[in-house]
């Protein structure tokens, strides 16, 4: 059973939320909150798997409360729920350390999937975020002229996770194991100083701002 905190300033999504989660067999909403402040709290209370978190509320926001989550429970998953998709939202979140980002305009089914990827500790997008993070990489530009001290190898696995790929379909694409293909990732990781996968698909990207790096 996946834990999950619900938190959103809106009390009517919130119950939304809770009702439509609730028909999911495998997650249990452990609580909800209507701002950081609250939902750091219940973290405390609650040791929920995933945070699915709004952005913009009062006392203190989404992205302040997902780093301060990073900080101070690094196994928790934050999957960022909200109405904006622009390219400030969308960098603020990655560089605090959420591990997805969905447009509350997603289906039940979307964002139970994607609670899920995110509690198995991968990254997950929804299709008009992965697409515009996919298209930061002009023709021209690689991430190999982007980040010299990447090897060829180590440049494709991150090429792929920018694609969204995790690592069992990067290993599959490029005919690798999967424990070889976790090798490259954390050495892209030490390379990039990225503190985890959405952090050097922000920084890849050129959509980590500075606080997150």
């Amino acid at each position: 059973m996946i834990k999950v905190l619900v938190v959103d300033d809106q009390a009517i999504v919130r119950d939304g939320l809770v009702t439509v989660l609730g028909l999911t067999e495998d997650i249990d909403v452990v609580g909800q909150a209507e701002n950081g402040v609250r939902a750091l709290e219940l973290v405390d209370e609650e040791s929920p798997d995933v945070v699915l978190m709004d952005l913009r509320m009062p006392e203190m926001d989404g992205a302040g409360a997902t780093a301060r989550l990073r900080d101070s429970h690094p196994e928790v998953a934050v999957l960022v729920l909200t109405t904006f998709a622009d390219d400030s939202s969308v960098a603020g979140a990655l560089a605090s350390g959420a591990r997805g980002y969905l447009t509350k305009d997603a289906s039940r089914q979307e964002v139970a999937a994607a609670i899920r990827t995110a509690a198995s500790g991968q990254v997950t997008f929804a299709r008009e975020i992965g697409e515009k993070i996919a298209g930061s990489f002009s023709p021209r530009t690689s991430p190999r002229d982007r980040f010299p001290s990447l090897t060829s190898r180590e440049a494709e696995v991150l090429e792929r996770m920018v694609d969204g790929k995790n690592n069992a379909e990067i290993a599959q694409e490029l005919f690798l194991t999967v424990g070889t293909v976790k090798s490259y990732t954390n050495a892209v990781f030490s390379k990039l100083g990225a503190r985890n996968r959405a952090h050097a698909i922000a920084l890849a990207t050129g959509r980590a701002n500075e606080q997150g790096r």
